[in-house]
């Protein structure tokens, strides 16, 4: 466990590492998972990218932070999952990434298998942690298709809120977009990211969702010409936006925070 002028407290490193919350991190090591070079690590020992870090035994490949934030938009097709390996063999959403110096791409967020549309990716596992917080309340929008007529009752309804096995859930706003035969298009906005919640809303009143899609997550939209499986890099305005979004200072580099 390293002192030189390069070393970082441990909680800061694997965090801005994206390897978990630093709360996440904190309850590892005092449940002594987490060991440096062999040794059980303790709060506020202080690492560098050298040192050989292990959660219950498996490596953890960590680097120094990169001198300055990035963001990737993905266009997350569907049949991909959210993981860097599955045991199922199934294809994952970081195989289309492009390689990272010095770090490593760490998803904002996840989609399930079936759900397509933007996904973003950071180098900063601050901002990443931060960006997905409750507290954030950053908005996430989503087109829906679903099958059948919906009655202004029930929308009204999802919009009060509806209580869902896991707490109460509401959407911020819903817009009709249109849509052919039996399937009428929305769109929804909502703060939260608990696992399918746009689904789950929709369902609790007898609703199947056929497709869908985020479009927006936060000041960011899907680019209409980004194909699926394809990755677009956010210039500095856009990173800065969601900086801002989180209050932090923009045009700081990930080392700062």
């Amino acid at each position: 466990m390293s002192a030189d002028s390069t070393s970082e407290r441990i909680q800061k490193f694997l965090a801005q590492a994206g390897i978990a919350s630093r709360r996440q991190i904190e309850s590892w090591i005092k449940d002594g998972r987490i060991t440096v070079n062999g040794k059980s690590a303790k709060p506020g020992d202080r690492i560098t990218p050298g040192d050989k870090v292990r959660l219950d035994g498996e490596l953890l490949h960590v680097s120094a932070p990169s001198d300055k934030t990035r963001i990737l938009a993905y266009h997350k097709p569907a049949g991909e999952v959210c993981t860097r390996s599955d045991e199922k063999g199934r294809p994952t959403v970081f195989a289309a990434l492009p390689p990272i110096r010095n770090g490593r791409w760490v998803n904002i967020g996840r989609l399930d298998i079936n759900t397509t549309g933007l996904l973003l990716f950071t180098n900063d596992g601050k901002l990443a942690n931060r960006l997905m917080h409750p507290s954030g309340e950053i908005e996430r929008e989503y087109a829906v298709r679903v099958f059948g007529e919906v009655r202004r009752e029930t929308l009204k309804k999802m919009l009060e809120g509806v209580e869902l096995e896991d707490g109460r859930a509401a959407f911020d706003s819903i817009h009709e977009a249109g849509g052919q035969g039996r399937n009428h298009w929305y769109h929804v906005v909502f703060r939260e990211g608990r696992n399918r919640e746009v689904k789950r809303l929709w369902e609790s009143q007898g609703i199947s969702v056929s497709r869908l899609i985020r479009v927006r997550f936060g000041p960011y939209h899907l680019p209409r010409t980004l194909r699926p499986g394809a990755y677009h890099e956010l210039t500095r305005s856009e990173v800065n936006e969601f900086l801002n979004a989180v209050e932090i200072p923009a045009g700081r580099g990930n080392n700062d925070l």
